[in-house]
Formats: structure tokens, sequence, C-alpha cells
């Protein structure tokens, strides 16, 4: 995906198409991010919440 926006990219700057590189640029930033965010919250949330209560707070 990212690679198929580089060369959209390339064209865009190519033809001079100034509003096309704008929302290519815009939309590489919103993938760099969302894979940025992805790659942190894998290592934070390595353990899965069951639910379930913890020794001695069951009433």
């Amino acid at each position: 995906m990212e690679s198929d926006l580089e060369e959209r990219r390339k064209r865009a700057t190519a033809e001079g198409w100034l509003g096309e590189i704008e929302g290519v640029d815009l939309t590489l930033q919103c993938l760099r991010d969302k894979r940025a965010d992805a790659l942190r919250l894998t290592r934070i949330t390595r353990q899965v919440d069951l639910g379930m209560p913890a020794v001695g707070t069951v009433q």
C-alpha cells in the first residue's frame, strides 16, 4: 500500500498535481501513524484481561 502511494506521489509530482501531492502526503502520514500506533500497542498490551476478579476481592 505504501509503495503504491509513493508511486502515485511521484507521478503527481511529475504532472504538477499539487492537490494530489498534498492528499497523498496526508494519506502516507496517516498510514505511518497507524502503523506506529499498532506497533506501540502490541508492545504495551501483552496480557489479556479476562474480567476475572483478583483473589480477595469477591464479596
